[in-house]
């Protein structure tokens, strides 16, 4: 290691940092810092990098590189050989650019054009954008334009109809002629009277009735007959409570009917479904019973 390595490793200690940190200031690759500290400038690229590396490495660590160079010029390789490699590597970069000088002047032209051209395109490419969007609005607006119209046909038509409507329904209330209704009169109710009342016979009208149903119905054990004004017999027998407690006789093509109850405290009579009222008491149990049917036309 020669003097000049020995100090500028020991100024790099002093400030703390490592060969990798010093790379990374100074951008020298790791390989060329340590041959400047060991003074091997052999695997450098020639003396004029070797003066370029230690002034940057005396830079980074804040030492004066002329003081460097001053007092360890004996120990730094001298750059003129060097210099006039340099210089004579960049006539020669100098005499080959010569031949391409034209291709360098044509170049901005050349990236101006290109430029131009992208721009173009660009304001192209958005113009028919626009104007692909502009027409797709405009059709929309006239389908939805169409719509609209077609809508508002529709509701003009169902209107007219329901006018129309209106209009012949009125037509037809004006044409009705008046016709006064009469309520129907109150049908009078079905009435059973009695009218005479001898010993152990009774006599009762029926009015207001549209039929002559007869039913009498067994409580206990009593015999019953049936018969009209003629003495036609239609039921006689007994009734006992059970299977045979009632007879219903229709006698509506008659005028009267006569019915004979054995015992009267049992037994109840049914005209067109109205219980018959006994006048004489039901204590006295055989009683004779005359219905007259009295026709509405009567």
């Amino acid at each position: 290691m020669t003097e000049l390595g020995n100090r500028l490793k020991e100024a790099r200690i002093a400030k703390n940092l490592s060969l990798d940190d010093l790379q990374t200031i100074t951008k020298i690759q790791k390989r060329y810092l340590v041959g400047i500290e060991e003074g091997n400038y052999a695997s450098m690229p020639g003396n004029f990098y070797v003066r370029a590396f230690i002034k940057q490495y005396a830079e980074a660590l804040d030492l004066n590189p002329d003081e460097i160079f001053e007092t360890y010029k004996n120990e730094i390789p001298a750059s003129h050989n060097d210099e006039i490699h340099h210089l004579s590597r960049v006539n020669t970069h100098k005499a080959i650019s010569k031949g391409d000088s034209k291709v360098l002047d044509a170049l901005p032209k050349v990236l101006i054009g290109v430029f131009v051209i992208g721009i173009a395109s660009l304001l192209y490419y958005f113009i028919a954008i626009h104007a692909g969007d502009s027409k797709n609005e405009t059709i929309s607006n006239d389908r939805e334009q169409v719509k609209l119209e077609k809508s508002a046909k529709l509701e003009k038509v169902k209107a007219d109809e329901v006018t129309k409507k209106d209009d012949t329904k009125k037509e037809a209330e004006t044409a009705k002629p008046n016709v006064e209704t009469t309520p129907p009169a109150d049908t009078p109710k079905q009435a059973v009277t009695a009218v005479q009342t001898q010993g152990n016979t009774t006599t009762y009208d029926l009015k207001n009735a549209d039929k002559f149903v007869i039913k009498i119905v067994s409580k206990g054990q009593t015999w019953v007959s049936i018969k009209n004004g003629k003495q036609k017999t239609f039921f006689q027998g007994t009734l006992k409570k059970g299977a045979t407690e009632s007879q219903t006789q229709d006698l509506s093509a008659e005028d009267m009917a006569v019915i004979r109850v054995g015992n009267a405290a049992d037994t109840d009579i049914y005209i067109n479904d109205q219980k018959l009222e006994y006048a004489i008491p039901a204590t006295a149990n055989v009683q004779n019973i005359r219905i007259q049917h009295v026709l509405k036309n009567e």
